[in-house]
């Protein structure tokens, strides 16, 4: 009895082997899970590893990282999925962007079982499910972008994915942690318009930027010039203030030096022997506008008796005291001045005859 009960058990064991589902134990789904282990009643489970059970052909329950106890014949492990982080490359597929672009774009996608549950029962394949997901959503998302947004919007195109592939694998209990974009491969033309686009712009730039530079350099030559004129005229303002004033001074002590002489001049005529002073004073005068002549011009007026010095000291004196018998309540500076104004129009009118 014992004997028949281990040969059918065995039959069982080794028919349950053969009809596992090749998708776990191939070679190209090592990343999913490794070989199926046999049912040796004590099973130790490596850590981030789930080990799906079934029990008469139903699921049972999953067994944890640890030391775990199974009933030998009706209990077998049906799939072993991987807890870790998962990278899946994505194969380089063709797409159109919005500008009717042709290019061939290729990624990587890491992922994360959640559920092993759900991971085993809800989808066949899971790697070749969420690769078709990432490629045909890729696709979508890069016909609503055109070719210069696809490389400016890189980021947000890999969040667009990694969303649309979590709304549809969540029943799969499959977590989509990234997606990102290897390699964008453009069409030798299009890559030939772009690189002169990119001259294009650049020589505009240039250009922008050479003009703009000529612009300042006018302002501020055109700044400078206009500063230096402002400066140059109000120095030339200032130096014709101080001019006048100087000249405005110089006619002052003149005219102040004037009045004083005027006043000793009349200070003297007024005391004793003042007729005598002036006398030798107009005769000095006349001795010194004699030895001028015919030195600054060739035209010379001579009186009639000019060696007769007295006399012409004389006539000039009789003027004198006809003005001062004229106006003898006159200030003394008045008839000053009125004796020199009538002594220089006797000299004229003795010089023309």
């Amino acid at each position: 009895m014992l004997r028949t009960l281990c040969r059918s058990g065995g039959a069982l064991l080794q028919q349950t082997q053969r009809t596992v589902p090749r998708l776990w134990v191939g070679p190209g789904r090592q990343r999913w899970a490794s070989s199926l282990p046999m049912n040796t009643v004590v099973l130790f489970v490596p850590q981030q590893e789930a080990w799906v059970v079934e029990r008469m052909g139903r699921f049972h329950r999953i067994l944890d990282p640890g030391l775990n106890f199974l009933i030998p014949v009706l209990d077998r492990i049906r799939y072993v999925q991987s807890l870790k982080e998962i990278v899946i490359d994505v194969p380089e597929q063709s797409a159109v962007s919005l500008d009717n672009v042709t290019l061939q774009i290729d990624g990587v996608l890491y992922l994360r079982i959640l559920d092993p549950f759900k991971a085993s029962y809800g989808v066949e394949d899971p790697e070749y499910a969420v690769t078709q997901l990432a490629q045909t959503t890729m696709r979508s998302e890069l016909g609503k972008l055109t070719l210069d947004k696809v490389f400016r919007e890189r980021e947000s195109l890999n969040a667009n994915i990694v969303h649309s592939i979590n709304q549809a694998s969540d029943d799969w209990g499959i977590r989509c942690l990234r997606y990102e974009i290897k390699d964008i491969h453009v069409p030798p033309r299009v890559k030939e318009s772009m690189q002169m686009q990119v001259e294009a712009e650049r020589r505009k730039r240039a250009t922008v930027l050479e003009s703009e530079g000529t612009r300042e350099s006018a302002i501020n030559v055109a700044e400078g010039r206009k500063q230096a004129q402002i400066l140059a005229s109000e120095g030339e303002k200032e130096e014709q203030i101080n001019k006048a004033a100087g000249e405005a001074q110089a006619v002052m002590a003149k005219a102040e030096a004037k009045s004083k002489a005027i006043r000793l001049l009349s200070a003297a005529l007024m005391e004793q022997n003042g007729n005598a002073a002036a006398s030798l004073t107009v005769a000095e005068q006349y001795v010194a506008a004699f030895s001028k002549l015919a030195k600054e011009s060739n035209t010379v007026l001579l009186p009639t008796n000019t060696g007769d010095m007295s006399g012409m000291v004389s006539q000039a004196m009789a003027i004198y005291g006809t003005l001062a018998k004229a106006t003898p309540k006159s200030s003394p500076e008045a008839v000053e001045e009125n004796s020199v104004e009538h002594a220089d129009e006797s000299a004229t009118e003795e010089n023309r005859h």
